[in-house]
């Protein structure tokens, strides 16, 4: 309990210490409270609002390492802030668990990159950062729980509306997910989420057709057109970037070569900054 009520403490203070416009949310008037409130967070990070008050009252069971992520992404920490959140929700440094620790330097990149469709996934596929360009594209994630915020669920289970394959490319997409959580479950055979992954994954017959193949293999690139609701069909490459010893995964989407898909971007990227600004209000 004492532990829980350090990580209440100070995730209070990150909070306070945040400006609304940090994370695009834009007032017009005056507001009578310093940082974000807890429902700004709360919408930031994809938990409800009373999550958040029983998390900073000390009242909250511990949190996951997905949610710790999550509201580290909110809360825009920085490396050894995040360090410190894991550590207070009881999540210390293990090298038999995933890291969902995003250095800094990524984030720096991610930053410069927001002229295109940007995610940042844990070698489990968990999603744990995207930029506003990507939530755009594709649905805001904050739409899903935490837990459903991942690739392989997401294929597999779900399948996002605004995502167009052909047969051959859900194929080829399916078999390298599948090779390259494969090669995860061989560098942490002992974390239990990536465990728990499996045997939620397992449930579907074709993620049980796939995983029965040996196939060890990183997953690099992929094609993919994102239907927008507005804007119609925007083709995509999705470009994979290593990271140095966090072993996560940095997805770019580019505008593929010899399509409109570079001003439809453009177009996107001044839709979605309008519509957060309209929700602010």
């Amino acid at each position: 309990m004492k532990r829980m009520n350090h990580l209440g403490a100070a995730l209070r203070a990150w909070r306070d210490r945040l400006e609304p416009a940090t994370v695009g949310l834009v007032y017009h008037a005056p507001r009578r409270v310093v940082g974000l409130r807890r429902g700004e967070l709360a919408m930031l990070a994809g938990v409800s609002a009373e999550y958040v008050a029983q998390l900073e009252q000390g009242r909250a069971k511990t949190p996951s390492a997905q949610v710790c992520s999550a509201l580290a992404r909110a809360l825009q920490l920085n490396d050894e802030e995040q360090a410190h959140l894991l550590r207070l929700a009881g999540h210390t440094a293990n090298p038999d668990r995933i890291p969902r620790l995003i250095p800094i330097s990524v984030r720096r990149v991610a930053d410069q990159l927001s002229a295109s469709p940007l995610a940042v996934y844990d070698a489990a596929w968990q999603l744990l950062h995207w930029n506003p360009l990507f939530a755009a594209t594709w649905g805001d994630p904050c739409r899903a729980s935490v837990e459903d915020r991942n690739a392989m669920i997401t294929q597999f289970e779900r399948r996002n509306a605004r995502v167009r394959q052909t047969a051959a490319e859900r194929v080829w997409f399916e078999q390298s997910l599948v090779a390259d959580l494969r090669t995860t479950t061989g560098r942490y055979p002992n974390d239990p989420d990536v465990a728990s992954l499996i045997d939620r994954l397992n449930r579907t017959a074709r993620f049980r057709e796939l995983w029965a193949s040996p196939t060890v293999a990183a997953h690099e690139s992929a094609h993919k057109t994102a239907v927008h609701p507005e804007i119609g069909e925007i083709a995509l490459d999705a470009n994979i970037l290593p990271t140095q010893d966090s072993d996560l995964r940095v997805v770019v989407l580019t505008a593929r070569p010899g399509t409109d898909a570079r001003s439809k971007l453009d177009l996107l990227a001044t839709i979605g900054v309008q519509e957060m600004a309209l929700r602010s209000d």
